[in-house]
Order: structure tokens, then C-alpha cells, then sequence
């Protein structure tokens, strides 16, 4: 099954891919490497990108998921730092209605405190975080968009049950972590104390809203940067030539690129049917979306080292472009869970809670 947009998706995608490159071409994208400022999501911002996948009465421009992973995939195949955009999108499902607003028109950055190593909380349930509701001390690793956050939201078991703690940047000590993806970033956050601006009580229909976004959009993502990664691999073996043949001629090469083009058509298909299906809240919706996560991120990995072999020696070096998508396509399939934890979601949902042995 091949996966068709409608004309108006297909012309937000193309506008989107044209913006980019205008705006973030990728000599740009490489001085933003590993960089602490947020010029491409003040840009989002600025120019109206930011809203899209958001509803019109929250201030956005319409749409949702979908549109979320047709911008993510767009992200991925330029290697911009979205790290901001992605922990707005993961929060959103979780923000009280003038809350939302507020992140959709820009006014306020909220980022959801969530380790960004694991697949993301669920239900109320999984919640481990307390606090009697005035201050919070918890220590979260890997936080997505960490630096970018004005305020975080913190799922705890307050003193009613499950809610959202929300806790001002400036009260809590941000350390920022060492990806090998510098168009990333993630960070230790630290709250001591922290003064609790606001305690909103919290309902699984929404958490398991914001968890599944998580594997959508990294899977799209990941698709954006396997599409990319084809094109540069293509192109090279049109270019580089051994024993007096351009290396596309050769059979090997040949057959890699053609199976990076069956990972990259399955899993577009898969990304955004995901999409397609949270938007439609089916009822395996969560499934859809964990197997997209499990299985387009490892492909795409795999691709990778295709893209890197034919690539030969260049491909490794810092001056080739290819080392931007091999790295982002390395992330995409640990980033919220590796594709052996999503398969175990997937083994419950399909089987059932395996019991331990008495």
C-alpha cells in the first residue's frame, strides 16, 4: 500500500521543503550545529510554520498529526534543529486551552519533562514522580528541548492523583548532554525545591495522546532523513568513478540503492498511515503507531550504513553532507525508545501482559 496526500498536503509539504531550503539550506544548518540558541524555531515562529497541525480557536492554522508528520519528515530531510518544535508537539495534547494558545502563538515555549531515552508515559499509572503539590524534587534525564524551555511539565502523583506539575525553567538546573546528533539536543534537568507554578489534574486520554506523537513524528523524521540519504547516495554513484566506470554502473551498487528505495517507499506508507490513524483515533491506533516507530527507525538505520558504504571513505568524513542524516537516522531509532522496546508494546497489545512465573 502506497500511502497518497491530498493536493493541499502535498502543496503544504512542497511549500514547506522550499522554505527550508530557502531559509536553512545546509551551510546554514551546519553553523547551527550543537548551537544553545533557537534561530529555526524563532523562525517557525516568525513565519507562521509553528502553527500548522494545530487547531484555528488555539491561535494554529489547521490540520493535525498528519500535518505534524509531513513537517517532521521535512525536518529530518534537512537536518534542522527541531528539538523545540518536536517537545511543543509532544506537550500540546497535555496543555489546558489558554495554555495551548500560548505555545501555538509563540508566547510561551512549554516543554514535557519525559526522558527522551525511553518510550514515553502512557497512562496514569506509569507516573513515578511525587509531590505534595507546592515544591518539586525530581531529577529527569534526557529531556527533549530542554534549553529551549520557558516552563516544564511534569507528570506526578500530586495530592489528588495523577496531574501535571508546571515548573519554570529558571527554577530548575539544565544540563545539557553530549549527542552524537548535534542537530538534537537533550539535557539531565534537575528540580530542587522547585516552586510549583500550577498542579492540573491529568486523564489517561491525554496522556496516551501525547505519547502518541512521540513515535509518529521520529518515525517521520526518520523517513525525511532516508530520503535524503537516497538522493545523496544516488547522486554519488553518478559521480565517483572506479577502474574507468562511474560506480552506479556497478551490479553491488545497484541492488543497495535499490533496496534503500524499498525502505524508503514502506516507510513512508507506514509513517503516515500512523499519522493518519492517531488523527482518526482508531482504536489501534497506539499499535500503528508503535510498529511505524519500530520499524521505519530501524530500517532507516540500516539504510544509513548502506548510504555510508556506497559513499566509500567520504561518507565518514565532516565535509560530506551524509554525516548529518547518518547521525540523525542513529538518533531517530533510539530517540523515545529503541525499536526493541516498541516491539515489546506491540507484543502486549497484540498477546497480552506476559505473567511472570509464580
Amino acid at each position: 500500500m502506497h500511502w497518497e496526500l491530498s493536493d493541499e498536503q502535498e502543496m503544504f509539504a512542497s511549500s514547506l521543503r522550499e522554505w527550508i531550503t530557502a531559509k536553512f539550506p545546509t551551510e546554514t544548518v551546519r553553523e547551527l550545529q550543537g548551537s544553545s540558541s533557537s534561530p529555526f524555531t524563532d523562525a517557525l515562529i516568525g513565519e507562521g510554520w509553528w502553527g500548522v497541525g494545530y487547531p484555528e480557536q488555539a491561535g494554529g492554522q489547521g490540520g493535525g498529526v498528519l500535518e505534524l508528520a509531513l513537517a517532521a519528515r521535512e525536518f529530518g530531510r534537512a537536518a534542522v534543529p527541531d528539538s523545540g518544535w518536536l517537545a511543543a508537539a509532544m506537550v500540546a495534547p497535555l496543555l489546558t486551552d489558554a495554555d495551548l494558545t500560548a505555545l501555538v502563538e509563540g508566547q510561551r515555549r512549554a516543554v514535557l519533562a519525559t526522558r527522551a531515552d525511553r518510550p514515553p508515559v502512557t497512562g496514569p499509572d506509569a507516573i513515578d514522580a511525587e509531590t505534595a503539590g507546592d515544591t518539586l524534587s525530581l531529577v529527569v534525564p534526557h529531556v527533549l528541548g530542554a534549553a529551549e524551555a520557558e516552563v516544564f511539565v511534569v507528570p506526578v502523583r500530586g495530592p489528588d492523583g495523577p496531574a501535571l506539575a508546571q515548573v519554570a525553567a529558571a527554577d530548575a538546573v539544565i544540563t545539557a548532554d553530549d549527542l552524537l546528533d548535534r542537530s538534537r539536543s537533550t539535557a539531565t534537568v534537575e528540580f530542587r525545591d522547585a516552586p510549583v507554578a500550577g498542579l492540573v489534574p491529568v486523564d489517561a486520554e491525554s496522556l496516551a495522546a501525547s505519547a502518541q506523537r512521540a513515535p509518529v513524528l521520529v518515525a517521520a523524521d526518520a523517513l525525511g532523513a532516508a530520503e535524503r540519504m537516497l538522493d545523496l547516495a544516488v547522486g554519488y554513484s553518478k559521480q565517483r568513478k572506479q577502474f574507468g566506470q562511474l560506480i552506479g554502473g556497478f551490479q553491488a551498487v545497484k541492488h543497495a540503492c535499490a533496496q534503500m528505495l524499498v525502505t524508503v517507499e514502506a516507510s513512508y506508507s507506514s509513517a503516515l498511515y500512523a499519522a493518519a490513524a492517531v488523527d482518526a483515533a482508531l482504536a489501534d491506533a497506539p499499535t500503528i503507531a508503535a510498529v511505524a516507530k519500530a520499524q521505519v527507525t530501524r530500517s532507516v538505520a540500516d539504510l544509513a550504513d548502506t548510504a555510508l558504504t556506497v559513499h566509500g571513505a567520504i561518507g565518514y568524513t565532516w565535509e560530506h553532507d551524509l554525516h548529518l542524516f547518518y547521525k540523525r537516522a542513529k538518533l531517530d531509532r533510539t530517540l523515545f525508545g529503541t525499536p526493541a522496546a516498541w516491539n515489546e508494546r506491540i507484543a502486549v497489545a497484540l498477546l497480552g501482559p506476559v505473567n511472570s512465573p509464580s
